[in-house]
């Protein structure tokens, strides 16, 4: 796994950027197939996967228990890009008691009778937990964007929307982390195959998964622009290169785990009539 100091710069090299350097953004320049946190040997990637989700099952009883702050975690990518992996492998050992996992499907009726971050607001973390989203509020600029169901001005209100409602969570102590899984068209080729070939994984293909995946080159753009617009200082997207699966789960646990580390995580201070109490 890289070292301290080079995955800091690996880091910033997957991070897009915020403010005006963001229009120089390039999703094609990012290589899906590469491996910035790899060891170059998988079986050690996995034993390190595996590690830090212990790590992070410490992490967080000490996060439950401090209640400073909240976590939000999301997953955005296409199809097979691994979101359901990820949640599997790098929350594995996490207790339920604090974190919570959505995945998020097309709005129902009731959903649609409000604004469209009407549902995601109510399902915030409160202190001390986290949740961890399969899919976002970012669908809401990505598939109206690449069917045309709004307009060019409809879409810029609502990255600005986004980020309005991302600036209010920060504010109020939620940590917000955004990772989009990027994969490559043969890559995608290949799992969507893998789901047709194996009877176990028929539940996870729909034939409606074909049609979206001749978008492919409409749903590139619209991550870029919802990239280019929406990574801010306060709330910034990590790309995480995710045609390996191990690569994937190590550098989202390793970014989850050094974000943890750096809110300088603390019990609280302890009733002091517990001081020499004992129990008979």
């Amino acid at each position: 796994m890289a070292n301290k100091s080079s995955a800091a710069h690996t880091l910033a090299n997957w991070q897009a950027p915020a403010g005006k350097s963001a229009s120089r953004f390039s999703l094609a320049r990012l290589d899906p197939a590469a491996k910035p946190w790899s060891s170059g040997d998988k079986e050690s990637d996995k034993a390190a996967v595996d590690a830090l989700a212990m790590e992070l099952d410490a992490l967080q009883d000490l996060f439950y228990a401090d209640r400073r702050f909240k976590l939000l975690v999301v997953l955005q990518g296409t199809d097979t890009s691994g979101k359901d992996g990820t949640v599997r492998s790098v929350f594995s050992r996490t207790s339920p008691l604090g974190v919570h996992t959505l995945g998020w499907k097309a709005p129902s009726e009731d959903e649609k009778a409000h604004d469209y971050l009407w549902r995601i607001h109510k399902v915030m973390p409160g202190a001390g937990e986290a949740m961890i989203f399969n899919r976002s509020h970012y669908e809401d600029v990505l598939v109206p964007v690449v069917n045309q169901w709004i307009t060019p001005e409809q879409t810029r209100q609502r990255y600005q929307h986004i980020n309005d409602f991302e600036r209010l969570l920060s504010d109020t102590g939620t940590v917000i982390l955004k990772f989009m899984l990027h994969i490559g068209f043969e890559e995608q080729r290949g799992r969507l195959q893998e789901r047709i070939n194996d009877p176990t994984k028929h539940w996870k293909f729909s034939m409606g998964d074909l049609a979206v995946r001749k978008q492919w080159d409409d749903y590139q753009k619209a991550y870029e622009a919802l990239l280019r617009a929406t990574s801010t200082p306060y709330a910034p997207w990590t790309i995480v290169p995710a045609n390996s699966k191990t690569h994937r789960n190590l550098m989202i646990a390793t970014v989850v785990r050094d974000t943890l580390k750096k809110l300088k995580l603390r019990y609280p201070p302890s009733d002091p009539a517990l001081q020499g109490l004992v129990i008979t």
